[in-house]
């Protein structure tokens, strides 16, 4: 049964791997087996990750995923460096909590251009290459906030982005299950990475936090291991088009 959750001979790529969660989820899928591709615009923090990752064959490609053209680039890099892809965790996103009258149009339109379009651009053009490898996981990294709102932490273009890439995901994994390619989402909670630190820094931010979930904590970014392997790998083959809430029971209240 443990067979089912290794990805050894199989290549991954993960967007926004310049971070703490990006990095984890890296690290993840290498320890499973696969050959990892991180992809970010900070090629340096990149190349450092790639040498620290278990296993062989890891690669460093940088890319502004707010450019489709440079989507397309990066694409054809990584099939000619690496063969096809039959994994891909977009989790690449901006977030700038900020109330909705004090929010520029500029500020929406990044937030949905790297959230919400670039996975899009991203798995079209990954997609036939995993099709023709008999099949693939795509694992979009969303949010709760795709399920419930926060007055105290408004971020509506965050809100709208997510949203909008769980409905993606179930259209996606409708469109491409007779390849062989499934699509699911991992939405997850309060989570310390690189968005929220300063946030659950702060005493007053842990007792927001606290107040709100069940467990009373925010996640440990191990948490996310699991889930995400679940369904990157063959134990989820009969899974897609799939919103898992990884957020302590915040959407359960």
């Amino acid at each position: 049964m443990t067979d089912r959750f290794s990805l050894a001979g199989r290549v991954a790529l993960v967007t926004g791997a310049s971070g703490g969660l990006g990095e984890r989820m890296a690290f993840v899928l290498a320890e499973a087996g696969a050959e990892v591709i991180v992809v970010a615009r900070r090629f340096d923090k990149l190349q450092a990750l790639v040498e620290t990752l278990p296993g062989t064959g890891h690669l460093a490609i940088r890319c502004d995923l707010e450019n489709p053209t440079e989507i397309e680039t990066m694409v054809s890099t990584a099939i000619a460096e690496r063969g096809a892809v039959t994994v891909l965790v977009n989790n690449a996103g901006f977030h700038k909590p900020t109330p909705v009258d004090d929010e520029s149009l500029e500020q929406y339109d990044q937030t949905l251009a790297l959230n919400l379009r670039a996975p899009y651009v991203l798995s079209k053009a990954i997609a036939p290459h995993m099709a023709a490898a008999g099949g693939g996981s795509i694992v979009n990294i969303a949010s709760v906030a795709a399920f419930v709102g926060n007055a105290k932490v408004p971020s509506a273009p965050y809100a709208a982005s997510k949203g909008g890439l769980v409905a993606m995901t179930r259209d996606l994994a409708a469109q491409w299950a007779s390849q062989g390619i499934r699509v699911n989402a991992l939405c997850p909670g309060w989570f310390t990475t690189d968005i929220t630190a300063p946030m659950l820094e702060s005493e007053g931010g842990r007792t927001f936090v606290a107040r709100q979930m069940p467990f009373k904590r925010p996640g440990r970014i191990e948490e996310i291991d699991g889930p995400l392997l679940f369904l990157a790998s063959d134990a989820s083959s009969y899974v897609t088009g799939v919103a898992l809430p990884v957020d302590g029971g915040l959407v359960a209240t």
